[in-house]
């Protein structure tokens, strides 16, 4: 019994400093992750906007745009550019959640017309070799220019204007429909996000 005793509480002690081990390092490295986060961010801000000369990831307008399936608020973050003052490009991530993988996320920058001027692809899972040549430069090259009044926004294959990859169908699809449901979103909230309605008011 004795021995039993002993051994629980070398256990208890064992856990409890593996546990305060833990907590101390998750709090060293907090910072540097949360940096290298803000780092990612800005690197795609810089690869899908207009030119800019002020901080987009620090002027920002976060909207709803719908609920999860637990009724909690899902939201999006509009990231605004700015030129000498005036407004060069905004950006937003969208998820494409039908991707052959499952999630694939995208940056997206537009310009105050409404046409892209870039997207990147921040995450996916899709099927190297296939699938994963969304990312390549030929396929996001594509939609540069693009907006809802110039485009029909369905892969080749559906009888759109854009291109599918060869064998891999379903991703380009994902990333087409993701992107053309972003677009439609900003221009229902256009004047919310960009500030239109505060400068009139």
């Amino acid at each position: 019994m004795r021995e039993t005793l002993r051994l629980a509480l070398v256990l208890t002690l064992i856990a409890a400093g593996a546990g305060l081990i833990l907590a101390q390092v998750e709090k060293v490295t907090r910072a540097p992750i949360a940096e290298q986060r803000r780092l990612e961010m800005v690197r795609a801000l810089q690869a899908v906007l207009p030119s800019f000369d002020n901080s987009p990831d620090a002027e920002t307008r976060v909207l709803q745009v719908g609920t999860d399936k637990k009724g909690q608020p899902v939201e999006r973050t509009f990231f605004l550019g700015r030129s000498q003052g005036k407004l060069s490009g905004i950006a937003f991530k969208v998820t494409a959640p039908d991707g052959y993988s499952g999630n694939i996320d995208i940056m997206v920058g537009i310009d105050p017309g409404e046409k892209l001027s870039g997207i990147e692809i921040l995450s996916h899972a899709e099927t190297p070799g296939l699938g994963a040549k969304i990312v390549e430069p030929d396929f996001k090259a594509q939609f540069k220019g693009r907006g809802l009044d110039n485009a029909d926004w369905r892969v080749k294959k559906d009888g759109g204007d854009f291109d599918q990859i060869t064998g891999a169908t379903i991703s380009p699809r994902a990333v087409v429909g993701a992107i053309r449901s972003g677009l439609e979103f900003y221009r229902q909230h256009r004047d919310e996000i960009t500030g239109a309605k505060e400068a009139v008011q």
